[in-house]
C-alpha cells in the first residue's frame, strides 16, 4: 500500500455509526493511520442522534481477532467494556430432527497429518460418536462449560481458538470513545442532502447542525436504508430470499439477576424451532435470545410465544423487539467513491455468526485496496467488489446447506426448505460431488462448481460468476456440518465404533484438570459479577 506524500490528506467520511460505522472508523484508523500516531487519512463519522440503535447480543468468529489487533484493543479491557464472553463453538440443537439431539461446529480441530482421513474413517464406522468429537476436543470442552484459557500461563500445547459474544451497542460505544481519543472526528448530526459531481461521485453531504462535510471517499453505514449507495447512486439489490426464507427476528434480553442459568456457556446455541431457529448468546450480565423466522409461516404473536416457551419460566416482564430484514446483497459494494459497509451492502441471517464479520471484511478489504490516488479508484473498486461478491456467496452456500440437509418435516416451513428449488445451484453441485467423496482441500482450488445463474452478479468489466475460495470455511467446516447433519452420501456404515485419536483424549484429560469454568475465569480476570446461583465444580472456589 503506497501513499504519495505530495498529495493532500485523504478525507474519509463515514455516514452512519453503530457497529459497522465504528468498526470502519477504528480499523481504518488503525491500519492507515497507525492507530492515530501517523495520520495520513482524515476520518469523520457522521452519526444520527435520532435513529434508535438495535441492542442485541452479537456472536463473532475468530476473524475478529485480527480486527481487534489492528485497532489496538487490549483483550481484558475489551471484555470488560463490551460485556463479552468467550465463544469456542456453535451448538446446533434439533436441526437434524426434532428429537433434542445436537452437534457442535467448533473452532479448533486436531486432524491427523500429513493426510487427513478423519471423514473416511468416521463414515466407515458405526458413527456411534459424533463426527466432530473424533476431530476436536472442543465440543466436550464446551459441554463441560470450560474457558478456552487457563488462569495462569498456557501449558496445554496448541492454544484453543476462540471468538467472543458481546453487546453490540457497547462495542460500538467502546470503539467510538477509543477512536475519538486517537483522532477520529465524530459529528452527531442528521444527513439532510447529498451533493454529487457531474460524474456521479459524492462531493459532500449536508447535515442539519454541522453544515457541509466534504470528502474524497464516503462509506455508507446507514443500514438497509442505504442512504448513499442506493438512494443517491441507485445501485440495485440482488434478492437471495429464494435460498433463505427467514425475514424477521424477535429478540429478548434475559438479565442474570433474574434468569441466571447457573453457568456461562462458552459457545453460541442455535436451536431449531417450528419456523426457524433461536440464537442464545451468553454475555457477562445477561443472555440475548432471538428467534429468526419466516413471516410467511408464523405470525408475530406466535413467534413471540414460541420464543418465551423456549426460555421457559415467567419471562412476561421482559420486552421483546421485532426486527425485519432482507436477505441479499448490493450488486456492487463500491461505486464511484461510495463504499457500502454493513447492512447497506448485504445481509445473511447470522446462523454462523457472520453479522459483524461482513462489516469487518468490508473494511479490512478497503484498507488493502485503499485508493491513495484518484486515478486508482476504478481499479481498486473493481477488485474490491469481486472479493466481497465471492465471500458473500460463499456464506450463502454454507448457511443454505444447514437448511437443505435437515430431515425435519414437522412443519410446512421445514418441508419447504428441503425442496430442491430451495438449494442454490452451486451448493447442489458441491453436494453432488460430496455424494462420492468427503470435502477435501482441492475441492476449492479450481472453483469449478459451475455458474449459479440465479445468484450471479455482473460487475463492471467482469461477468464471471462468483467463486468459493474457502476463504472463510474450508473443507473441515463443510465436513463438520455435513456429518453433523447426517449427510452420508453413498457411504455405508460399518460395525465398529469410531476411533478417537489419542491426542484428543490427552487434551481432554488436561482440560479437565487445567481449564477453569468459563464463568469463574470471567469473574476472576475481568470482574464479572458473582451471581448467587453460580455453579462451581469441585476444586474451583
Amino acid at each position: 500500500m503506497q501513499n504519495n506524500n505530495n498529495k493532500k490528506t485523504q478525507r474519509v467520511v463515514i455516514v452512519g455509526g453503530g457497529s459497522s460505522g465504528w468498526i470502519a472508523a477504528a480499523y481504518l484508523n488503525g491500519a492507515l493511520n497507525q492507530r492515530g500516531e501517523k495520520p495520513r487519512v482524515d476520518i469523520t463519522v457522521i452519526e444520527s442522534p435520532d435513529i434508535p440503535r438495535i441492542s442485541v447480543g452479537e456472536a463473532t468468529i475468530p476473524a475478529i481477532q485480527h480486527v481487534l489487533s489492528v485497532i489496538g484493543l487490549n483483550e481484558a479491557e475489551f471484555l470488560q467494556q463490551t460485556d463479552a464472553t468467550f465463544k469456542q463453538s456453535i451448538k446446533y440443537c434439533n436441526w437434524v430432527k426434532k428429537d433434542n439431539t445436537f452437534y457442535h461446529h467448533p473452532f479448533s480441530s486436531m486432524r491427523v497429518q500429513p493426510l487427513d482421513f478423519a471423514a473416511q474413517r468416521w463414515l466407515a464406522s458405526d458413527r456411534s460418536i459424533p463426527f466432530m468429537e473424533t476431530c476436536s476436543a472442543q465440543p466436550i470442552i464446551c459441554e463441560w462449560g470450560l474457558a478456552p484459557k487457563m488462569m495462569g500461563e498456557w501449558r496445554m500445547g496448541p492454544p484453543l481458538t476462540y471468538a467472543y459474544h458481546m453487546d453490540a451497542q457497547k462495542f460500538a460505544d467502546y470503539l467510538r470513545d477509543f477512536s475519538k481519543a486517537r483522532g477520529v472526528r465524530h459529528i452527531a448530526a442528521n444527513m439532510t442532502d447529498v451533493s454529487l459531481t457531474a460524474e456521479g461521485s459524492v462531493s459532500s453531504v449536508n447535515t442539519d447542525c454541522a453544515g457541509e462535510i466534504e470528502g474524497d471517499l464516503f462509506i455508507d453505514c446507514t443500514g438497509f436504508r442505504a442512504k448513499l449507495i442506493e438512494e443517491q447512486l441507485q445501485v440495485g439489490w440482488d434478492d437471495c430470499s429464494q435460498w433463505l426464507l427467514c425475514d424477521r427476528a424477535v429478540t429478548m434480553h434475559l438479565p442474570y439477576d433474574r434468569f441466571y442459568p447457573g453457568e456461562v456457556r462458552p459457545y453460541t446455541t442455535a436451536t431449531a424451532l417450528s419456523n426457524g431457529w433461536v440464537w442464545d448468546i451468553p454475555m457477562q450480565s445477561r443472555r440475548s435470545v432471538g428467534y429468526v423466522h419466516s413471516s410467511a409461516y408464523i405470525s408475530k404473536q406466535d413467534a413471540e410465544a414460541e420464543l418465551r416457551a423456549y426460555q421457559g419460566g415467567d419471562s412476561s416482564s421482559q420486552d421483546v423487539r421485532f426486527i425485519d430484514f432482507k436477505v441479499g446483497r448490493r450488486r456492487q459494494n463500491w461505486v464511484n467513491n461510495v463504499v457500502a459497509v454493513g447492512l447497506s451492502g448485504g445481509f445473511i441471517e447470522p446462523l454462523e455468526s457472520t453479522g459483524l464479520y461482513l462489516s469487518e471484511l468490508g473494511v479490512v478489504a478497503l484498507a488493502e485496496y485503499f485508493p491513495w490516488q484518484a486515478s486508482s479508484m476504478q481499479a481498486m473498486s473493481e477488485r474490491y467488489n469481486r472479493v466481497l461478491q465471492n465471500r458473500y456467496y460463499e456464506i450463502l452456500d454454507f448457511i443454505n446447506m444447514h437448511y437443505c440437509l435437515t430431515q425435519r418435516d414437522d412443519t410446512e416451513f421445514w418441508r419447504e426448505v428441503r425442496k430442491p428449488q430451495r438449494i442454490n445451484p452451486r451448493l447442489q453441485q458441491k453436494l453432488a460431488l460430496w455424494q462420492h467423496k468427503p470435502p477435501t482441500f482441492h475441492d476449492f482450488q479450481d472453483q469449478c462448481f459451475g455458474s449459479p445463474t440465479a445468484a450471479a452478479t455482473t460487475l463492471s468489466g467482469d461477468d464471471r460468476a462468483p467463486i468459493d475460495t474457502a476463504g472463510l470455511w474450508n473443507h473441515e467446516s463443510y465436513q463438520c456440518i455435513l456429518y453433523g447433519m447426517h449427510y452420508d452420501g453413498s457411504f455405508s456404515k460399518g460395525d465398529q465404533p469410531p476411533r478417537v485419536p489419542k491426542a484428543i483424549i490427552q487434551r481432554l484429560q488436561m482440560a479437565r484438570q487445567m481449564l477453569p469454568p468459563h464463568a469463574y475465569w470471567l469473574q476472576q480476570k475481568v470482574g464479572m459479577a458473582n451471581y448467587a446461583t453460580a455453579h462451581r465444580p469441585p476444586g474451583w472456589v
